[in-house]
């Protein structure tokens, strides 16, 4: 079994944890109302703002053993420069004020998913950072588009409101292909191991965005 095989298989649990979070199963079902949708947007610009700088973070801090690695990472900012702006595109599409949105503070759950991302890459091995990737992209590819497509029918708003989801989860196939590559080059258990954990982690803690993104919903989950 490769790594990539192996590193979906041991977070595997967490996975269907989110996918099966009830506010996610409502967008694919197109239960869902313009709030949610925007809020969920609103926390989107507050995480994905974030993730050149924490690409350039995690470069910055690999060893020299990995320098294949730090190539890759340039490949990766290449690629995300700018999404922010997708997102917040979208809010204004769905006639939310851009600037108030932009100027918005993120929710604790966002913050926490943020401030981990950091704290990996600065406290414990750098490489812990593609756990979140994993996540992130991998929960693109598997729902991002066909929310989009229930959402856009179930609300009525433009097709210009969904840049953000679109665009990743057709962005992610070819993303997921080059970072299964990557993963299989990590020969190091101890990078190994990492990655392993902080994607448990982060399953939890972006799962944890969702639980809350309505007001008054449930609270902060307990990580696995």
């Amino acid at each position: 079994m490769s790594f990539h095989q192996a590193l979906l298989a041991q977070t595997s649990t967490e996975r269907n944890a989110l996918v099966s979070i009830p506010i996610i199963q409502s967008a694919l079902a197109g239960r869902i109302e313009r709030d949610d949708y925007v809020a969920f947007l609103q926390q989107a610009y507050h995480h994905v703002r974030h993730t050149v700088p924490l690409l350039m973070a995690c470069g910055a801090r690999l060893p020299a053993r990995l320098e294949w690695l730090r190539a890759a990472i340039g490949e990766y900012i290449e690629e995300e420069m700018g999404h922010q702006e997708w997102v917040l595109d979208d809010i204004a599409a769905c006639g939310v004020d851009r600037a108030q949105a932009a100027a918005s503070s993120p929710s604790l759950a966002t913050e926490l998913m943020v401030s981990y991302a950091y704290d990996t890459i600065q406290r414990g091995n750098p490489v812990g950072f593609f756990g979140m990737v994993l996540v992130l992209e991998g929960t693109s590819v598997a729902l991002a588009t066909r929310a989009a497509t229930t959402i856009e029918s179930a609300l009525g708003l433009p097709r210009n409101a969904f840049s953000y989801l679109l665009s990743h989860g057709d962005l992610d196939v070819g993303h997921v292909g080059f970072f299964e590559g990557l993963m299989d080059q990590l020969d190091d258990p101890g990078d190994r191991a990492a990655v392993v954990h902080a994607a448990r982690r982060f399953y939890v803690l972006y799962g944890d965005i969702f639980r809350t993104l309505r007001p008054g919903g449930a609270r902060l989950a307990e990580a696995a």
